[in-house]
């Protein structure tokens, strides 16, 4: 996805790409989980332990 995007279009896109597989959509639901938590400004509880899977 190109950063000219917004993320809330970029977040768009990739929940138009869901065909309601669970295991297909593995790959875009984590997509857009890290890009909810930087829209949201979201970090883990404990501010040592940095998210594995978007860097917050």
């Amino acid at each position: 996805m190109n950063s000219e995007f917004t993320l809330e279009e970029q977040i768009e896109y990739l929940k138009s790409q869901l065909t309601g597989d669970m295991f297909s959509d593995m790959d875009l639901k984590d997509q857009i989980h890290n890009l909810e938590m930087k829209l949201k400004g979201v970090k883990p509880m404990d501010r040592h332990i940095d998210c594995v899977g978007c860097g917050s």
